[in-house]
C-alpha cells in the first residue's frame, strides 16, 4: 500500500494495517498468550508498568525539558542500532488517528515487531479507524517504532524510550508493556495540542445529565489524575444515568471546547467486579478486549484481585462495547475539573479550589504513586505537574497555559482524594474513602448540591453537607483528628504541606508568580 512507501525503517518484511482478526491470529501464536473464560486473550509481558527512568528526550538545548535528555547524536547512534535490528525482522504497522474531530485529528502510525502482535492489535483499539480512502495517501504526524526484544545496553535496566519532538518519532527499546505504543503517541500529541493553543489533560470526561430551575442538560467533568488513582472508576461511574467521552487524554482548547483521543480505554483491573464498576467489568469480558497480565488458572478463569504477579494487570477495550459512550464532538464546554489525589492523610474527599489556587493544585499534581509508575513510585508521596507524566516541554508551561484557560473561559475546580482520611490502611483510626463516597460528591457537583465554608488552613472550601455522605470524618478530617485527639499531628501536617507546596512551585523556571504566590 502506498503508506509503506514512506516508512522511517526497512524491515525484512511488513504486514500493513492487518485486520482485527489477522492481529487476533497473532497474538494467539505468541508463547507468553493464554484465552480467557470470555474468549479473549490475556498476554504476561516482561516488563509490567512504565519505565520512566528508562525514558529521554533527544535534545541539544536540555534546559527547555524539564525531564531527563539524551544528545541528538546519541539519539542518533541507537536509531541507528534499532534500523539495523528491523532490517531482520517481521514488522506490523498499524495506521490510524488520535482523536476523531475532522478539526482536530492527528494520524498516528505504530511500527513493532509482528512477534508482539498484541501491543499491536490494542493499539488498533485505541486509533480511531483509518478508512481505505485515507490510508491511500496516509501520512502520519506522530510515530511509534517500536523493538520490544532489543536490548538498549546502557540505559537503564537495558531499556530505552527515545523521543525525538523534533520529527514527532518515538522509538522504544526492550519493553513488552503495551503503555509505552499507548503513550509514545500521546506524549507527541501533548506537544501538537500546546502548539495549538490548548493543554493536554490526563484526564477522563463524562456527561452529568442535571435538572435545574426546571431546565435539562448535561454538565460536563474533565477528571485529571495519574494512573491508579481512580481516573477510570470516576469517569466510568454512574450518576444520573452520566455517559463516559474518554478515559484517558483530552485536550481542553480555548472557549472549554474537548477534543477526545481515544476510540477505547487502557484500564487497570486490580479489584475490578460487577458491582462497584458494572460498565468497565463487562467491556472486559467482551471477546474483543486484550488483557495484558491479568492472574488465570488453567482453565481460563480470571481473578482480578490476585496481584501475585504484578497489582498492574490491565485491559484494553473498545469504546464500542462500553454501554452508553457518548461522543466527545457533541461536547459542547466544560463545566469542571475535578483533581484526583490518593492521599491518607488530611485531605478531605473533596475541597473547592477558586482563583490562582485552582492552577496551583493542578500544577502541584499530589498523589500517592502506584503499580503503573513501576515498583520505584508505589506507595510513596508524588508530586506530577499537572498529574501528566507525559508533557515533554517545561512543566512550568502546563500551569501557565492552564491558567490562561481558567481565566479566558471560566470553570469550577475541585481536588478529590480517593484515598483515605486519617492514615493508611493499617491504622484502625483512618477511613478508605469509597466508590460510593466519590460518586456522591460528583453527583452533587454537578447538581450544585454542596454546602461551602473557608477552610483557615489551606484557603480553599470545604464542604460542610454533600447529600450521600453522613460522615462528616469524610468532609472535614480536622474535627476527626480533633476528637481522637490527634490535632497537634494535623498541626504538623499542615505546616509540612504548606511549607513543601510553596517550595514545590518555587522550583518551575517561568511559573506565573500569580500561581506561585497562591499557597
Amino acid at each position: 500500500m502506498t503508506e509503506i512507501l514512506t516508512l522511517p525503517v526497512e524491515p525484512k518484511s511488513v504486514v500493513s494495517n492487518p485486520s482485527p482478526d489477522e492481529l487476533r491470529r497473532y497474538t494467539e501464536e505468541m508463547p507468553n498468550c493464554r484465552k480467557t473464560e470470555f474468549d479473549n486473550v490475556n498476554v504476561a509481558t516482561r516488563v509490567v508498568s512504565r519505565s520512566k527512568g528508562s525514558t529521554f528526550v533527544a535534545t541539544d538545548t536540555p534546559e527547555n525539558h524539564s525531564d531527563q535528555t539524551i544528545s541528538r547524536a546519541e539519539y542518533d547512534r541507537m536509531a541507528k542500532i534499532q534500523n539495523d535490528y528491523i532490517r531482520t525482522r517481521e514488522m506490523l504497522v498499524v495506521d490510524g488517528f488520535i482523536g476523531n474531530d475532522p478539526e482536530f485529528r492527528v494520524p498516528a502510525r505504530l511500527i513493532i515487531e509482528k512477534a508482539n502482535a498484541n501491543i499491536a492489535a490494542m493499539q488498533q483499539h485505541l486509533y480511531y479507524p483509518a478508512t481505505p480512502a485515507d490510508l491511500d495517501s496516509f501520512e502520519p504526524a506522530v510515530t511509534v517504532i517500536y523493538t520490544p526484544n532489543l536490548k538498549a545496553e546502557g540505559y537503564p535496566e537495558e531499556r530505552l524510550i527515545a523521543v525525538d519532538l523534533d520529527h514527532y518519532i518515538t522509538r522504544v527499546f526492550n519493553s513488552d508493556y503495551f503503555g509505552e505504543s499507548k503513550k509514545g503517541g500521546l506524549r507527541m500529541w501533548n506537544k501538537i495540542v500546546y502548539e495549538r493553543g490548548g493543554l493536554a489533560l490526563h484526564a477522563g470526561c463524562k456527561v452529568i445529565p442535571v435538572e435545574r430551575e426546571n431546565k435539562v442538560g448535561l454538565t460536563v467533568a474533565l477528571i485529571v489524575g495519574l494512573s491508579g488513582t481512580g481516573k477510570t472508576t470516576t469517569t466510568f461511574t454512574k450518576q444520573n444515568n452520566s455517559q463516559p467521552v474518554q478515559d484517558d487524554f483530552c485536550a481542553l482548547m480555548p472557549g472549554g471546547k474537548v477534543y477526545a483521543t481515544e476510540n477505547g480505554c487502557f484500564a487497570k483491573t486490580f479489584g475490578l467486579n460487577p458491582k462497584d464498576e458494572p460498565t468497565i467489568f463487562h467491556a472486559c469480558a467482551s471477546p474483543h478486549a486484550y488483557l495484558e497480565n491479568v492472574s488465570q488458572d488453567d482453565s481460563g478463569k480470571i481473578d482480578y484481585f490476585d496481584t501475585s504477579y504484578t497489582p498492574n494487570g490491565r485491559a484494553v477495550i473498545r469504546m464500542g462495547d462500553v454501554a452508553g459512550a457518548f461522543d466527545a464532538r457533541e461536547v459542547k464546554k466544560v463545566d469542571f475539573l475535578l483533581i484526583l489525589n490518593r492521599n491518607e492523610n488530611i485531605i478531605p474527599a473533596v475541597v473547592k479550589l477558586e482563583g490562582p489556587l485552582a492552577a496551583a493544585y493542578f500544577m502541584l499534581g499530589e498523589t500517592k504513586g502506584t503499580s503503573a509508575g513501576g515498583a520505584a513510585e508505589a506507595g510513596k508521596s508524588l508530586r506530577v505537574p499537572g498529574t501528566n507524566p507525559f508533557f515533554p516541554l517545561l512543566h512550568a508551561y502546563q500551569g501557565n497555559r492552564m491558567m490562561e484557560l481558567m481565566n479566558e473561559s471560566p470553570m469550577d475546580v475541585y481536588l478529590m482524594n480517593t484515598g483515605r482520611i486519617g492514615g493508611d490502611e493499617k491504622d484502625e483510626r483512618s477511613k478508605k474513602v469509597k466508590i460510593q463516597h466519590s460518586s456522591a460528591v460528583v453527583k452533587s457537583i454537578a447538581e450544585g448540591t454542596i454546602k461551602w465554608q473557608k477552610d483557615s488552613d489551606f484557603g480553599y472550601l470545604v464542604a460542610s453537607e454533600v447529600p450521600g455522605i453522613d460522615d462528616a470524618d469524610y468532609l472535614q478530617p480536622k474535627s476527626m483528628y480533633e476528637r481522637q485527639g490527634r490535632l497537634d499531628e494535623y498541626n504538623q501536617l499542615v505546616e509540612k504541606y504548606n511549607t513543601d507546596r510553596r517550595a514545590y512551585l518555587r522550583k518551575w523556571k517561568g511559573l506565573s508568580e500569580e500561581i506561585v504566590n497562591a499557597i
